[in-house]
Parts: C-alpha cells; structure tokens; sequence
C-alpha cells in the first residue's frame, strides 16, 4: 500500500479517542503535540506501550478500526466473566471520575489524604499550607496535588525546596510513588546538570521536576540564577517550611520565599509538621506567605471572623484523632512508650560527679564576667556536663577539645550555643545537632582537667558504663518479650552525638553478634545515610545508632519499630521528631515502642525528664499535640541552668526535680510555668479557631466513592489477582489476612518474562505479596499500579482480545441466576472520553469501564448501577447448553448493534456526568472558573456480553 502523505486533516479524520489500524493491529490514537506524528496505545496496552509513529513514514496506511465484537463460539463461565471486568478495570490508568490523576499514581491514598487536593483544587493560584500531625503523610498530600494539576495541565513544571538531607528521599518518592522523574540538585550535581541544557532552554524547563537543597539556593547568587530560571509558571513546594521563617524573617531562606510568594500567580504548598514553634514572628512569617495580609494576625485567636476564615481555607492542620472519622481505613500504630533508669554509679559515678564539681567552680569564676561571656561559661559547662552524660566516648571528645580562638565567643557564637543547648540548633549544611565544638567550654590547662582526661580514658564498655549497661539489658529484653508474642524488635537509637554513636554501635555489635549494627551521623552525606538505612533494614535483626541527623524528614517506618532515646533532647519537639520516624503512614508493625532512658539521680537527665519532657508529655496527651518549650529571656535560662548544675548527687538519690515546687527556682519557675501555660491555652484556642473547616470527612465522602468506584480498591485488587492465579494454575500461598507467597517459576512464560526482571523473589523464586497497607515486614504492597498487577491484567485483557489466543477471561457467556425475574444482559463497556478546558489547546483523555445492564429485548430497560453491581456478585445457579449460550450472546449482540443510539445516549449522560465531576472539585467562589467540555469517544467499545436467564423459566 502507498505511504500516506502527512497532512492538516488527519487530525480531523482521527480524534484522539478513536479506533486506528496501522502495522495490523488496532490501537487508540491518544493526544500528541508533536508536528506530523500520531501518539498510539494498543487496545489492551498501557501508558508504558505507548508510541509515537510518523504516518508520512510508514509502509502501511493510518486507517479507521472498528471494534471487535465478542465471539458467541467462545463463551466462559461466569467467574471468568468477572475476571475480565476486573482486568479492565485495572488497566485504566486515566480513569474517569473527580480526579485525573489516581490511576497513574502508585499508592492507594486514604481518603484524608484527599482534603489537601480537594482543597488546592478550589484555589487559584494554590496557596496551602499543610501543617498535618508528624506521620500522617504530608509528602503524598503534596504529591497527589502535583500529580492531578500535571494530569489536568495546569501546571508544567515544579520545584521542591527542601533541606538537604531530605533531597533524595523527595526525589525517590516522587518516582516510587507518583511516577515522576525528578533532578536532585545539590552543589555537587549542579554542574553536571547544566550540561545537560540546551541553550534554547531554560534549567527548569529541561529539568520540569526537580528537587533542590535549600541550603544551597539561598546563597544570593544562587538565589537569583533560581529566580531566573523558574520563572513564574513553576509550582514550589517547600518541606520543613517552619526552619525558612524564624529569625524574624531575616533569614536567607525565608527571603528567597517571601520573593517567590510575591509573583501573585505563584502556586506554592508548603509542609511542616511545627507550624508553631512558639515563636509568634515565625508562625506569622510562615502564614504570610499564603497571603500578605495573614502577617497581621499577630493574635490569631482575636483575628477577625472573615480573615480568620479566608486563613482556614489555606491550612490544613489535623491531628491524628482527627482523622479517624474519614471514610476507610485510617490506622495507625500504637505507641508504646517505657522509662528505662539508671544510676549513677561506682567509677562513673565518681568521675560525673568531679565534671560537675569542676564544671560550677568554672562558672562561679565567671560570674564577674558581665553580659555574654557570663552566660556563656554556664552554658558551656551545662553542655560539657551533656556530652559527660551521653558517653565516656563523647566525655573524651569534650574535655580534650578547645575553643581556641577567643574571638569566637561572641553574641552570635552565645545564640548558637544556646539553640544547640535547647536542642534547636540546626547546624550547618547536613549537620544537625551534632557540632561538638560549638558546645565546649573555654577549659583551661590544669592538672585538674589532665586527671578527669585521664579518668575519662580509663572508662568504657559496660563493665564502666551503667547507662550502656541499662541499654543492654534492655534491648535483650525487648528481644525476648517479642520473640514470645511471635513479633520482632527493630530499634533505632538516637545519641546527641557522633562520638557516641560511634561508641554505642560498636559496643552493641560485640554485645549482639547475631545481630545487624551500622551507625549513621552527620559524617555521611544524604545518598550514604539512605544506602545504610536501605541495607540495615534488609536483616533479620536490625539495629540502628543515629544522631539527630535522621530525626527530620528521614523515613524509617518500612524497616523499623522502635526508638530509643539514649540521650535526651531539650527539646521535646525533638523527641516527637525521632518517633515520628518510625510511628507514621506506612509502619507495618501495629503497636511501635518508644523508650526514654536517663538517669534517675543525674541532675541533667533528671531536669530534662522532670522538669520538661513530662510536662510537655502531659499537654501532648490533653491537646493531641505537642506546645513548645516557651521562649525566654536569657535571665530565665541562666537560672535553669543553674538550678540544674547546682544539683549535688548525694547517697545515690533520685532526682525528683519539679518545674512547679523546686524552690531553688522560686519565682523564675513560675514565669515559665505561667508562660507554658499561657502557650497552651493559646494553642487550644487556635486549634478551635483553625480546625479543618474548609473540608469536613462528609465532603470528601463522595468523591472517594466515586474514586474507589472508578479505579477499584485492594480488596479489588485482591480478588482479581487471587482468580487468575487459580484459573492459571499460578502457585499463590495464603499466609495472613491479605497476604501471599507468590512462585513466579509457575507464572505463564509469556508473563514470566514481564514480572520476573522487575521483582526480586528468593532463590526458589518466591516472592512475598500482600493487599493490605501497610505490608507486613518483609512482603511487597501490590496495589493497582504496581508493574506486577498491571501485567497480570495486560495477560488477561489483551489474550481475551485476541482472536487467536486461548484466555481465562471470557468477553461472553449465558448463565442461569435466581438474581433475575426476566432476561436481562449485562454489556461490558469501555468508553473514552475527551475532555477540553477553555483556554487550553491540550486534551485530556479518560476512560472508564461500564458495566451495564439491559432488562429485556422488546421493551428494555436500563438498570440502575448499584443493581448492576448486585447482580455481578450473584452466582449462576444451573448449567444450560452449548447452543443456548451461544443463541443468547448472539440475539444480545444483534440488540446492540440494532440499538446504538441507546448506548451512544448513555455514554452522552456520562460524560455530562463527567464534566460536574471534573469541575465540581474545582468550583469556589473566588476564583475565575474554566468551562469543562467532556465528548464521549463514540461508538462505544464492546468489551463483553453477559446473559442471565431466571432460573425458573427453564
């Protein structure tokens, strides 16, 4: 045949939507935007067959396909009848309903994770600042906003600003779950990447996802090659937003923001799980960058009733008893949380005590000191005495370092001391928390200092050391207490710092040899951190030493379930921060354990424990979530830290140090006790005023109906998946509930090939699967998208398509039922629609799988969808003939063809319905609406043609 010359019309001749031959076999010509070529899908294909042919090059004319009907020689029972609907169903990727985007996504979200779409799909621009509880799942809220205005062409291209050590893991979430390629940018890939851009671009329009260090862009000549590259058009999500805003807004970061924020068309989400800091400026920086006008709100609690509102629709803050009232499954694990005590003793003991002892007779030396340099011999000397009660690794690191160079102890090197001292310190770069040198004391050569060197060198393991001793212990008795419920024990344990997490790892490897040990600091960069993680969480008993540079962003949930506090932090956000690593969205264990070990007559750890962590334990329990420590004046801290150093261990007491009754902090106590109280009452009154009153769980009710009902939901997953394994003969094993072992050696070859070079399976070539979220340690989450479902579904869909293939799934079938008073047919539809949006030359294409029902021939009426549904899940109740089948299919098909324009009318209705749905989402009453225009792709497709028969006419 002649090659057709490409021209205007073909376009015209061939919407996209419609039914073309080419190369011998049928496909669906999908939108292109590419001059003189034509984008293809094969009828039972997926995105990732898709290609793009150039017509004026082929051998073979581009001509119209019809359909082909389903063959009455051919019919199956009726399980596999289900089977094919179910195949059909999960091979849409761009499904009809509310939203564009879920069935291109791979994770099945819980439906409050819609309220931050539904939301950011009322806005324009999007302004949102999502403030969910730690673990609740922030990254796939912002994800599925992405995701749907990509899908919807409203936005092109998107950038993540997030710290440094969370680069990588954005960048990998975006691919695992949202199928999106992002480019990690960070100092060191930055020239690479540049490379790599034509000159007729743009950075960002060659690079349309990227993830970039915040630490990097907010230096001012990266500031601006930023600004100048991303444009207006790009959409920017901000991670750990709350570390961009405090200062008083004169950070670097947060003016690179608030110069983002001001291009008014700007989309922007920012995330953070502390929008309260206790700083008021913070929280007021952080808020006017959704809109100007919100910095005023200095007293949120007295903001006025339209402010106040207009706020609420651009903050999304729950916490996790908040959520449990939205339709579907919303657990998550209980927290476990234990004291673990000890006691000072025997040499270490002693040797505490002489720090101590020196540590004050210092400070007192320094009290002629006026202003800073005061202060700041206190503080050191309360951080020297930390590092003392973390290890005798970290007591060497302190007493043998020097400050040096006198002119460092200035007001700025005094405010980093003290945020480091408070646990608020964010260091420099990747390092978090863990700069000793920022906490030494200015130690002057002695013989003194040389005999608590030498006493410090002489101390180690856990014959010397009974704070390493309580956590041996411990953990061998966690060990054993999960062993017996049949469960394991995967601890991560958090040290201040890297000399004792360094000491701590190497002491429990020798201490448990059978199992897994690794360390990870500050010393290893972010793609380091991950590697050891991803390894670690691959044996059998895995223990993880950190420092706090894993407590923030850092994902640990899928290969731990415990945390131990060896030292503990200040500040209790930081102990929110460490469990809020492993209690999250995504832990597979149901119950986590969090353990706070300190000791019980060391006057640091006990004013930490008393003095704040329980106080702070208490509001969290009342409130839901945690209040900060308030701000003080420096007065106030002084005479903190004094009251702790001057605590004098004596006959092995307990430490039962109260914020509330020590007298030796007399009225300093009670400012801060009524400050504390002051912050709680304030945060309660803002948790009322700023409840999530845009979205409410009956509003997100229809739309996650809608959602599930389109795409289907695991337990769809499920049956599909279980029925073709056992109508294929494929070795499936039931473990517990929604979970399997699968022997990939059994699959069809056809389908071994597809699955086996993406899974990895044991020697035997098992593989662990399981339908329920989150998986059991060890077994892989199968939800619609995952590669391997799709490809079951491709196997089934595409052979049952096939003229010439023998498949399970059956397009046709007659069956007896108790479910029907007369003869009514079942048409398996898939039906593709276009969908315009004014002011947008881009088409959308979606598809949606009908199943619908006729109710007699001579005068037939439609059935209802949910009476369709009930007869789907009814059983044959007798057999009938091989001829009878047949007849029926075919007196069926010819109704169909006889009646087109029924079906046509009834695809015409849905894609009505479809418009409401695309734009009921987007409807708000202070934006500028786009007109939605959806056409029904006609005719429809034939899929397969089902008859029942009642029962008792034969």
């Amino acid at each position: 045949m002649a090659k057709v010359e490409f021209n205007e019309d073909l376009n015209r001749r061939f919407n996209p939507g419609t039914l073309v031959k080419v190369r011998g076999r049928e496909w669906v010509l999908e939108a292109c935007d590419i001059e003189g070529c034509v984008k293809l899908r094969p009828l039972g294909g997926t995105d990732g067959d898709v290609q793009i042919l150039m017509p004026s090059i082929e051998d073979t004319e581009l001509e119209s396909a019809t359909f082909p009907l389903p063959d009455s020689s051919k019919p199956g029972s009726y399980s596999s009848a289900l089977l094919l609907r179910n195949a059909l169903r999960l091979k849409l990727t761009n499904a009809a309903g509310p939203f564009r985007s879920l069935g291109h996504v791979a994770v099945e979200p819980r439906s409050y994770q819609l309220v931050p779409l539904l939301m950011a799909l009322k806005q324009n621009p999007v302004r949102l600042l999502i403030a969910d509880d730690v673990g609740i799942g922030k990254t796939i809220e912002a994800g599925l906003i992405v995701k749907e205005l990509l899908e919807r062409g409203e936005v092109t291209k998107f950038i993540v600003l997030c710290p440094p050590h969370l680069v990588e893991q954005w960048v990998e979430e975006l691919k695992e779950h949202f199928n999106i390629e992002a480019a990690s940018v960070t100092a060191r890939s930055i020239k690479s990447l540049e490379k790599e851009v034509p000159a007729t671009e743009t950075f960002f329009d060659h690079y349309p996802a990227s993830v970039i260090s915040l630490d990097y862009i907010k230096a001012d000549e990266h500031s601006q090659w930023f600004k100048n590259h991303a444009g207006e058009d790009a959409m920017i999500i901000v991670d750990e937003a709350h570390t961009c805003c405090v200062g008083g807004g004169k950070q670097l970061r947060f003016n690179l923001l608030k110069s983002l924020a001001d291009e008014k068309k700007r989309n922007m989400l920012l995330l953070t799980a502390t929008p309260h800091s206790g700083d008021e400026n913070a929280f007021s920086n952080l808020i006017s960058l959704l809109n100007p006008k919100f910095a005023d709100l200095n007293s949120l609690e007295e903001a006025k009733d339209d402010v106040r509102k207009e706020l609420a629709e651009h903050l999304v803050q729950r916490r996790r008893k908040d959520i449990v009232n939205y339709p579907g499954k919303t657990s998550f694990p209980e927290r476990m949380v234990t004291e673990v005590t000890y006691k000072l003793t025997g040499k270490w003991g002693d040797f505490f005590e002489d720090v101590r002892k020196y540590c004050v007779k210092i400070a007192q030396e320094s009290e002629k000191e006026k202003g800073y340099k005061g202060r700041m011999m206190w503080y050191a000397t309360l951080a020297l005495l930390r590092c003392i009660s973390s290890s005798p690794a970290a007591a060497r690191s302190a007493l043998t370092t020097r400050l040096g160079n006198t002119e460092q102890h200035n007001e700025q090197n005094l405010d980093l001391l003290e945020q480091s001292i408070n646990d608020t310190y964010d260091g420099i770069g990747d390092e978090l928390n863990e700069d000793e040198n920022l906490m030494e004391p200015v130690l002057e050569n002695s013989s003194e200092l040389e005999q608590l060197i030498e006493k410090a060198n002489a101390l180690s393991g856990k014959d010397d050391d009974p704070k390493l001793l309580c956590l041996i212990k411990h953990i061998s008795e966690m060990y054993k207490n999960q062993k017996k419920k049949g469960s394991v024990y995967r601890p991560v344990i958090f040290c201040k710092y890297i000399a004792t997490a360094h000491y701590v790892a190497e002491e429990l490897q020798k201490e448990f040899s059978s199992s897994a040990v690794s360390f990870v600091t500050g010393e290893y960069t972010s793609d380091q951190r991950q590697d050891i993680v991803t390894e670690l969480a691959k044996n059998e008993n895995p223990i993880l030493v950190a420092t706090d540079c894993l407590s923030e962003g850092i994902n640990l949930q899928e290969g731990f379930n415990a945390v131990i506090h060896y030292d503990l932090a200040w500040n209790p956000t930081r102990h929110e921060q460490r469990e809020g690593r492993v209690d999250r969205f995504g832990q597979q264990c149901s119950k986590v354990w969090c353990s706070m070990l300190y000791g019980s007559d060391n006057p640091v750890d006990g004013f930490i424990f008393n003095v704040i962590l329980r106080k702070a334990r208490t509001i969290k329990d009342s409130l839901g979530v945690l209040v900060p420590v308030p701000e003080d004046d420096a007065s106030v801290r002084v005479a903190i830290v004094k009251a702790a150093l001057m605590k004098e261990r004596s006959s092995g007491a307990d430490y039962q140090g109260s914020l509330f009754t020590d007298e030796e902090l007399g009225i300093v106590a009670k400012e801060v006790e009524a400050k504390w109280n002051k912050l709680l009452e304030k945060e309660k009154a803002n948790r009322t005023v700023f409840a999530q009153r845009a979205m409410h769980p009956e509003d997100v009710a229809p739309e996650w109906e809608k959602t599930k009902k389109a795409l289907g939901d695991s337990k769809d997953v499920e049956r599909f998946f279980t029925e073709t394994s056992k109508r294929l003969n494929i070795g499936l094993e039931p473990q517990e509930e929604g979970a399997y072992i699968l022997n990939i050696t059994t699959l069809p070859v056809e389908l071994r090939k597809q699955i086996a070079p993406i899974v990895k399976t044991t020697k035997s070539g098992l593989l662990k699967i399981s339908f329920e979220y989150p998986p059991k340690q060890g077994y892989t989450f199968l939800q619609r998208s995952n590669p391997v479902v799709t490809n079951f579904a491709s196997y089934l869909l595409e052979g049952a398509l096939s003229p010439n293939t023998k498949s399970p799934a059956a397009r046709c079938g007659t069956y007896l039922s108790d479910k029907v008073a007369e003869l009514t047919t079942i048409y398996l539809l898939r039906i593709r629609y276009q969908i315009k949006t004014t002011g947008s030359r881009k088409i959308l294409m979606a598809e949606e799988s009908v199943a619908l029902g006729i109710q007699g021939r001579s005068n037939p009426k439609v059935i209802a969808d949910d009476d369709v549904e009930k007869l789907l899940d009814g059983k044959p109740t007798g057999n009938l003939s091989p001829e009878k089948i047949s007849e029926e299919v075919n007196n069926s098909i010819e109704y169909y063809n006889s009646n087109k324009n029924v079906f046509d009318e009834i695809a015409k209705a849905r894609a009505e319905q479809l418009a409401q749905d695309h734009t009921s989402v987007r409807k708000a009453t202070n934006i500028d609406q786009k007109s939605v225009k959806v056409e029904a792709c006609l005719p429809c497709d034939l899929i397969g043609v089902y008859v029942l028969l009642p029962d008792e006419d034969l």
